[in-house]
């Protein structure tokens, strides 16, 4: 077996790329994915993306180890084992991030990422359909594989959210993904006629119809480098190992936790930590693994005095129904991924662009599917963007077949303390504008009791849940910096023909949900292997809030 090409990974970014190097016929490429298919319809089925996140089938299963500020809780870490790797588990939410994130990964020394740079690759993967609700087309794509759309939006409280932002004295913003983030709006979603559009549908299935690409179910154990070269990757499948040559590029792009584990496997990475495992170094580099962050979120729930809620399907009779409708016409409640509302706001003055983020449900449940709240309730879930807090994903084995340690620590910066306190109390406010007048009921979470300090403490301590956006652990930056993976075409500095092209390369996790970012970088990524140069950089100024040295709003 080989190729011109071998991705490691079918997920946002793999999949992205599978089909962009093999588009013009004249390139093998050979994707590996350990995962199975991902035909089910809890996968397909937009408002079931809570089941597939937790099950041993479609995800690998990890968990933090204990994180010493939560309270020594483990966290899970879903990450998508299946065709379409996370895209085909993750909450279809899609946000591309604020320009200014990016701005920062180009002075973060990720040069040639900046948004001039990478906004035109967002636009070549759009498929933008703003359903008549306004939006800023000049900033977005028409033609790209990947649907993006908005819920219908029906649900009153959907409406009540971003009016009471509004009342609160927050921005309105009619597209976050265009020139303004900042403020209350619609909530953008990657579903398209009623289906998950992850991209196994968007990228990887049309593109395997082609000859030339070709998609291989295994294990994939290490980055075979021969005389400081990637020759190929060596992978098990039916009991036996076997190795997968690469006549040009490998190209990991197996996840923020899975692509610095199959580095440091290979030889690449802090040589101590190597050499405990017993692994010969091939290339020392001391930040394979490193700077992991993520975001952290809660649920603020309020119970609803009105029976709008989502509560009344939260039966056997109400979620066969909406199976029934979804299965049949791919519409009503199955068809949307429930997220119709979002805001972005800034935590106080000083900030020049927004650092919190809300995802606004009709429902008072939990992200796993757990636990309704007794009752018809509505949520949000809020948390910091840009926490300073970093952890890492390390070696518990040598052995291919052991996950990682995966820890990261987060709240260590007593910033984030501060910011999450500030989360909740400004949810409050909101909730408690005009237009929830009619809705409002009694706050379920964390309840009215918890007002002080020390009680938002503890609450935060027992009930922050991970928001699922891994990133940071091959960071891009300039070769001279000890502390990047890969640089800003991507290769792993140190070794030849060999590039990590996912989340893992985020120098700083961006403001928002991180699937659009993913698959940008793929598609950035494919016009570097390919070397048929960039598109040109296309420089527009995003809205900056006139008051922000004065104010948060």
């Amino acid at each position: 077996m080989q190729a011109d090409f071998v991705i490691i990974g079918s997920g946002s970014a793999g999949a992205t790329m599978a089909a962009r190097l093999s588009e013009s016929g004249q390139h093998s490429v050979i994707v590996l994915e350990y995962g199975g298919s991902d035909m089910g319809p809890l996968i397909q089925m937009p408002a079931a993306l809570s089941y597939p996140m937790n099950m041993a089938m479609y995800d690998w299963g990890y968990k933090s180890e204990p994180e010493p500020h939560l309270g020594g809780r483990r966290l899970v870490v879903p990450r998508g084992k299946v065709v379409g790797g996370s895209s085909s588990i993750n909450g279809m939410v899609y946000v591309r991030g604020h320009a200014r994130d990016f701005d920062t990964w180009a002075q973060s020394g990720a040069k040639g990422w900046s948004y001039a740079d990478v906004l035109p690759y967002f636009k070549r993967m759009e498929n933008w359909h703003d359903g008549g609700h306004g939006g800023d087309p000049a900033w977005r794509g028409t033609d790209g594989p990947l649907h993006v759309t908005r819920g219908k939006r029906s649900n009153p409280l959907f409406k009540a959210f971003v009016e009471a932002g509004a009342q609160a004295g927050f921005e309105r913003t009619d597209d976050y993904n265009g020139e303004k983030q900042e403020g209350f709006g619609p909530m953008e979603q990657t579903v398209w006629k009623g289906r998950r559009w992850s991209t196994a549908n968007a990228y990887l299935k049309p593109a395997l119809k082609r000859p030339n690409l070709e998609l291989v179910k295994c294990f994939a154990r290490r980055v075979v480098i021969e005389n400081g070269r990637a020759a190929g990757v060596e992978i098990e499948r039916g009991g036996r190992i076997e190795t997968v040559r690469a006549n040009r590029e490998v190209i990991v792009a197996a996840s923020s936790i899975n692509s610095p584990k199959l580095l440091m496997l290979s030889g690449i990475g802090p040589a101590a930590h190597l050499a405990e495992h017993g692994i010969d170094v091939v290339a020392d580099r001391p930040g394979v693994g490193q700077n992991l962050q993520d975001h952290l979120e809660l649920y603020i729930q309020q119970a609803s005095t009105q029976p709008i809620t989502l509560y009344k399907h939260w039966n056997l009779w109400g979620k066969a129904l909406a199976g029934a409708q979804w299965l049949f016409f791919k519409s009503g409640l199955g068809a949307s991924n429930q997220f119709e509302s979002a805001g972005f706001i800034r935590s106080r003055a000083g900030l020049e662009y927004p650092d919190i983020q809300f995802h606004f449900l009709p429902i008072a449940v939990r992200y796993d599917g757990q636990a309704a709240a007794e009752g018809h309730g509505f949520q949000a879930h809020v948390g910091p963007m840009r926490s300073a807090s970093r952890g890492a994903v390390t070696l518990a084995s040598g052995d291919p077949r052991q996950a990682p340690s995966i820890l990261f620590n987060y709240m260590s910066d007593p910033q984030d303390w501060a910011d999450f306190r500030h989360c909740i109390r400004v949810t409050r406010e909101i909730f408690a504008q005009p237009a929830f007048d009619a809705y409002r009921g009694a706050e379920i979470l964390p309840g009215a009791a918890a007002q002080s300090d020390d009680e938002l403490d503890a609450h935060i301590r027992e009930h922050a849940e991970s928001a699922y956006h891994p990133c940071g652990t091959c960071r891009m930056g300039s070769t001279d910096d000890r502390q990047a993976v890969v640089d800003e075409q991507c290769r792993v500095i140190g070794v030849d023909g060999l590039r990590v092209a996912d989340s893992s390369i985020f120098p700083t996790i961006p403001n928002g949900n991180l699937n659009a970012p993913s698959i940008m970088v793929g598609e950035k990524a494919s016009d570097h292997i390919l070397g048929q140069g960039m598109l040109p950089p296309e420089q527009v100024q995003p809205w900056i809030n006139p008051r922000w040295q004065e104010s948060d709003r």
